[in-house]
């Protein structure tokens, strides 16, 4: 063998065979790639869904990502971990996946709009930094954001969900372990050959106004939108995945709630936004105080027997949105000032598998929940409240007199209290040894069997029914239109929360259409890509005050002891030589 390769090399063509296999070896590199994957947290490894849905693409990809420009340190890393994550899924398909860097206030070719005004119609959030430099302050407007394109369509993609105002490390690191959950979902919706069928619920004084534009526009590109009257329907028709039950007013018959029963037993899923009292923020209008009572809504026993129970009161929260209060002035030009109102909660998600990342949730005169022990049901609490929080019992009187005084923070000591619960698993009917003849004959009318039991299914419900509604700004102009807003977000602190640096005021955005987005996603998605929510990328942070008192002893290690290894060795080997070739 050694005189073969002698030979090889005494040849004058070794280097021409050389040359022939660096050849050979890097196209197979450019064809074939591998990685090896040493993070605990299998930081860069695709998860199953993932390869599925890249393997199964039958048309070119596009992605454009807005995060291209002079960033802070944080969104530099985001963008960077952006850059390697596409290159993973490029790595897995490189025919059909390809991307690049946008700035936002680039103009979109062949026309005069900057993509910036076209991600704010698409739902994008901007964030309105304010980053500290040698020369001052500069304000500068990051979408944190991508687009994807597939065969015509184009979907947005939120790098950093919820858009809250602790900008830290922590949050970045919390964006990029959903980093892979939030654009293979999209990808997911863009190539699925069906849209699920998700049905609005009217007939019980549910609305249907111009509150409802910006959720029922969310879920129509996406989705198979469809209002049902739940009153005239003999059952929920085929082709819904999800029913949608948003703050009913009317009570509901044992009719109706059979239907709803039986939709759930056959595996559709509920997802419900309820106000169990009647508490408006318009009778406010007229006198200074209103009483809060029961909606008698009489789903009570449907929601016991799957497992949670709305209750009769109104969750206070210290962590709340503003509204604007006469503080003075005379009643020809009174004195507003934007104070805060206990009754518009800022809920926290909860670090769940559908919540996580999330920034606030907006709501208003929400109820709490309690959970049911029932067998083969799981329960997860999604929306609760801040550490400073209390539950007033009903009747409640809410009145405008309590700001006038600072809430005591003594009254204000529950923590976490449930507003939003996932449940799943498998749920019994409420009529199970209990449903009459009359009902069964109807059922037989429209070919249908009587369930006891359901099949796995989902069920989420939020005790607040505003959640979902978008408020108004008054349009430009005399004749102008009023301009709707993101759902949750309030009308009176929206353009101050757009111009912060200007006002030097700070106002928290909310999450809410991406918290009805993510329990819809849910419901009806591919459970392999709800499992990619889980992955977590651990951040290791150095211990700053033993940096500190370590700093010379590690800089010597990096930096001479290197130096003296070298010496060292190198004199070792000369002493070696000496003793070898003396004499």
């Amino acid at each position: 063998m050694r005189k073969k390769i002698e030979k090889i090399f005494a040849s004058k063509y070794w280097w021409l065979m050389l040359l022939v296999v660096l050849l050979i070896v890097n196209y197979l590199g450019s064809v074939f790639h591998a990685r090896l994957d040493l993070t605990k947290e299998k930081r860069y490894t695709l998860s199953k869904a993932t390869m599925d849905i890249l393997k199964n693409l039958d048309d070119d990809v596009q992605i454009n990502v807005f995060l291209k420009g002079d960033f802070p340190a944080g969104f530099k890393k985001l963008a960077n971990s952006t850059d390697e994550f596409l290159q993973l899924l490029k790595d897995r398909n490189g025919s059909k996946i390809h991307y690049r860097f946008v700035s936002p206030v680039e103009e979109i070719p062949g026309t005069k709009i900057i993509y910036g005004d076209s991600l704010v119609n698409l739902g994008a959030i901007p964030i309105n930094l304010t980053v500290q430099k040698k020369e001052g302050e500069s304000s500068n407007i990051i979408f944190p954001v991508a687009i994807i394109e597939y065969k015509g369509k184009q979907s947005l993609v939120n790098l950093y969900p919820g858009a809250n105002s602790r900008i830290s490390q922590e949050e970045i690191n919390g964006a990029e372990s959903l980093m892979e959950y939030q654009f293979v979902k999209t990808l997911d919706k863009l190539t699925a050959s069906k849209k699920p069928g998700i049905a609005y619920s009217v007939g019980n004084g549910e609305p249907t106004d111009g509150r409802t534009f910006m959720f029922r526009q969310a879920l129509a590109d996406d989705y198979d939108f469809k209002i049902i009257n739940l009153h005239n329907q003999p059952r929920i028709p085929d082709g819904v995945d999800v029913l949608m039950i948003v703050k009913p007013t009317i009570q509901f018959t044992e009719d109706e709630k059979l239907k709803i029963d039986q939709f759930v037993m056959g595996g559709g899923k509920l997802l419900c936004f309820i106000d169990n009292l009647i508490a408006e923020q318009d009778s406010l209008a007229f006198k200074p105080e209103t009483i809060a009572y029961d909606r008698n809504l009489n789903l009570t026993d449907l929601f016991f027997k799957y497992g949670l129970r709305i209750n009769t009161d109104l969750v206070m929260d210290l962590q709340c949105d503003l509204l604007p209060f006469v503080v003075g002035g005379t009643n020809e030009n009174p004195q507003m000032e934007l104070l805060s109102w206990n009754y518009y909660p800022m809920l926290n998600p909860t670090n769940s598998k559908l919540t996580k990342g999330l920034g606030y949730v907006g709501s208003h005169f929400a109820n709490s929940i309690d959970t049911i022990q029932v067998n083969g049901v799981r329960k997860l609490p999604l929306l609760v409240t801040s550490p400073n929080s209390r539950i007033i019992s009903t009747p409640a009187l809410i009145s405008l007199n309590e700001n006038k005084n600072v809430p005591e923070d003594v009254n204000f000591k529950r923590n976490a209290i449930p507003v939003a619960i996932l449940l799943e698993g498998r749920f019994t009917s409420l009529f199970k040894n209990r449903i009459s003849r009359a009902q069964l004959d109807t059922l037989s009318l429209i070919g249908e069997a009587f369930r006891e039991t359901s099949a796995e299914s989902k069920i989420i419900v939020a005790a607040d029914g505003d959640i979902l509604f978008n408020d108004f700004l008054p349009g430009e102009g005399p004749n102008a239109a009023p301009v709707p807003i993101q759902m949750g977000w309030n009308k009176y602190t929206y353009r101050e929360y757009l111009n912060q640096t200007e006002t030097g005021r700070f106002f928290r955005p909310v999450a809410n259409r991406e918290f009805l987005l993510n329990c819809i996603e849910y419901q009806v998605s591919n459970p392999g890509i709800s499992e990619t929510r889980n992955k977590d990328v651990v951040l290791r942070l150095l211990d700053s005050q033993k940096v500190k008192e370590q700093k010379t002893t590690w800089q010597f290690i990096n930096i001479a002891l290197p130096v003296l290894l070298v010496i060292l060795f190198g004199w070792i080997y000369q002493q070696v030589r000496k003793r070898k070739y003396a004499a």
